[in-house]
């Protein structure tokens, strides 16, 4: 594969290369496998020493940031098209679509696929738009399925397109799948996503429990007076199919007309739940997990509370993103970003682009600026972003 061969000569950077931190002083990097300075000067001495010991195995200082965190994770949008038109997502009227000349082609994703690899990241998720109204999509799949180091390759859909793309894209080497589905009422479907297709989307979902992925992620952002009262039949959803239904709290993006009143939060969902399974366990906390797990007793499946308002997870955080026009974001509720794609295009050597992306991922905050103050902020709205 051509994008293979094209940077094979960045082990050895991080000896010879260097990085400025958020306030402009110089950080030299540290050699693979030890800790980054700028790391162990954030925490304290006992802090410093469980970092130590828990970070010991190598990681690029490249996407370590000032408070320790190790990013492995990469979110990559294929596209800013969608073919629904979720009211939490955009605007009705829709947005702006970046020329087709500035977004990524598939050789560049391919690229900054295989740097971000060869660097420590090992999940890569496929998002958009909608990922799967890109015509090659399978081709980028099975090559991102070369990668050595590469350990899982996942796609966040609408489901529109899912049945009848996935056993090709399981072929390709797609290993996890989450559907958006906000409604099991067709009629409300159609209201929230200004579209047709529910019964679409519920084909996706079964042909994915038929074809072994697991667990299903189905993503439900709750909003208070559209579908609040169908908590308890997506959870009873959860007791009958092998799914993890994620309930996420409604976010703040521009076109979206957030209103905190419409907004149910966590701890809320979790009190109507209790009402009706009062039996309800709490499932251990994956490492880096941005969701809270339960499981009602004797179910096939678990629900899971996506706290991005209420409780963030930020101290955890092991995500970077990089938008369809080439990006990256190193917070989905950031508005700065730096252009990869114009770097790479402009012939920046690896060098240059790991400096680049070390002196982003070195500005990375510590946390978001919570959600009073994110529902004030400019930021594209979430169909741009890539989820």
């Amino acid at each position: 594969m051509a994008a293979r061969s094209l940077f094979r000569t960045v082990s050895g950077l991080l000896r010879a290369a260097g990085r400025s931190c958020s306030s402009g002083g110089p950080v030299t990097l540290p050699r693979r496998g030890e800790p980054a300075l700028p790391e162990a000067q954030a925490l304290s001495p006992a802090r410093r020493r469980e970092f130590l010991r828990d970070h010991a195995a190598p990681f690029s200082a490249f996407l370590t940031d000032t408070f320790g965190r190790r990013h492995n994770y990469l979110r990559i949008s294929l596209t800013e098209k969608c073919n629904l038109r979720c009211q939490y997502c955009m605007p009705e009227e829709g947005v702006p679509l970046t020329p087709k000349a500035d977004l990524l082609t598939t050789k560049e994703i391919l690229i900054l696929s295989q740097l971000f690899v060869k660097e420590g990241v090992d999940k890569i998720r496929l998002t958009g738009g909608e990922p799967l109204i890109r015509p090659d999509v399978l081709d980028i799949v099975g090559q991102l399925h070369q990668l050595d180091g590469l350990k899982s390759i996942a796609i966040t859909t609408n489901g529109i397109n899912l049945a009848r793309l996935l056993p090709q894209l399981q072929r390709a080497g797609l290993s996890g799948i989450n559907i958006s589905l906000d409604t099991l009422v067709p009629a409300k479907f159609e209201f929230i996503t200004r579209r047709k297709g529910f019964h679409k989307v519920m084909e996706g979902i079964h042909k994915a429990i038929e074809l072994g992925f697991y667990p299903v992620k189905v993503n439900c952002v709750v909003m208070r007076g559209f579908n609040e009262d169908e908590l308890l039949d997506f959870v009873a959803l959860s007791e009958g199919l092998p799914l993890d239904v994620r309930f996420i709290e409604y976010m703040p993006f521009d076109g979206n007309k957030w209103n905190f009143k419409k907004m149910v939060s966590y701890k809320e969902m979790l009190d109507m739940i209790h009402q009706r399974w009062p039996e309800l366990e709490k499932l251990p906390e994956e490492a880096c997990s941005t969701s809270k797990a339960f499981k009602v007793p004797g179910s096939r499946g678990q629900i899971s509370f996506i706290t991005s308002m209420s409780e963030h997870f930020c101290g955890d955080c092991n995500r970077l993103r990089i938008t369809a026009d080439g990006n990256l974001k190193v917070c989905l509720f950031g508005n700065s970003e730096v252009s990869l794609r114009d770097h790479l295009r402009s012939g920046a050597s690896e060098e240059e682009l790991l400096n680049i992306i070390g002196a982003a991922v070195g500005r990375k905050k510590k946390q978001h600026a919570g959600m009073f103050n994110i529902a004030q902020m400019k930021n594209r709205p979430m169909i741009l972003i890539g989820g």
